[in-house]
């Protein structure tokens, strides 16, 4: 910077503490240089301050957060390189640490790594009199855990296509959060939201309204000797693709049916819609029979 100001005091160290104490920081974040040395005089007489010229030093934010990483480290017992460089497009400080015992620094799922992270980021921020986010790994632990988010994302995809029903993740940080959105954006059958209230906030994944699939376990066909539609499968007519609710479906083969699973409720309509179709063709038969007599 070339900000510079002017300060006086009896000594230099004087007037040094008066600069770093209106400036509000600290020695190692200054450059001064003496113009006067000042002087006692003779008995009093021709007594001059010392004076000093002060400036801020330059902050850089990649040694910022890596100072303050190492200081934190060294508390923690650790000893571990710290590098730290500037993603531009990202506007991101992107920290890297290689070391030994690098477990305890990750934690349980990260959440070691994500507070020293924000912390980090809280640091250099207020040093810079700006917001920079800071982006901290170890042992390419990011990477793996993406992976790992991914995979699961598309496992309980697949779940909930098969259940049909919602499935809720455990907590996790925005972060993690947007690589299982991300994951299943796309998807054609299920979809995703947030609920809950930070730390507690999770993702819980739905079937998508009004889509169905071909459900395998499922494979049916109809009286034409096409295949049914796939869907939860129950609620159909024997053209297999006229949906109806579960209140029509409960009044249909009895309200004592709302308490019973999804499959059981499908095989009870086919069983009772194969029953009466079986007794419309023996009628049919008998009105044959008795037909022909005559």
């Amino acid at each position: 910077m070339d900000d510079w100001k002017t300060y006086s005091g009896k000594s230099v160290e004087e007037a040094l503490s008066a600069a770093l104490a209106e400036l509000e920081t600290t020695e190692d974040k200054v450059i001064y240089e003496v113009v006067d040395e000042g002087s006692t005089g003779f008995l009093g007489i021709n007594k001059k301050p010392a004076v000093i010229k002060v400036t801020m030093k330059a902050f850089d934010p990649c040694e910022g957060v890596v100072k303050f990483i190492k200081d934190v480290l060294g508390a923690m017992g650790l000893s571990a390189e710290v590098t730290a460089k500037m993603d531009a497009e990202n506007e991101t400080i992107e920290v890297q640490i290689n070391g030994e015992d690098m477990g305890i620094l990750i934690g349980k799922r990260g959440q070691t790594l994500d507070s020293l992270q924000y912390l980090a980021s809280l640091a250099v921020s207020r040093e810079a009199g700006t917001y920079l986010k800071v982006k901290l790994d170890t042992e390419n632990y990011r990477a793996r855990r993406k992976e790992t988010l991914e995979n699961l994302a598309k496992n309980i995809g697949t779940r909930v296509k098969k259940t049909h029903r919602l499935v809720a993740l455990e907590p996790m940080n925005p972060y993690e959060r947007r690589i299982i959105h991300s994951t299943l954006q796309n998807d054609t059958y299920v979809e995703t939201h947030s609920e809950g209230e930070e730390p507690y906030r999770k993702v819980i994944i739905t079937p998508k309204k009004g889509v169905y699939y071909e459900n395998k376990r499922n494979n049916r066909f109809n009286g034409n000797g096409q295949k049914r539609l796939g869907g939860n499968g129950y609620g159909r007519g024997n053209n297999g693709n006229k949906k109806i609710s579960s209140r029509e479906f409960h009044k249909k083969y009895g309200a004592d049916t709302k308490d019973y699973s999804t499959d059981y409720k499908k095989d009870y309509a086919e069983y009772l819609e194969s029953k009466a179709a079986a007794k419309v063709a023996a009628m049919n038969k008998e009105a044959g029979n008795t037909g022909s007599e005559n």
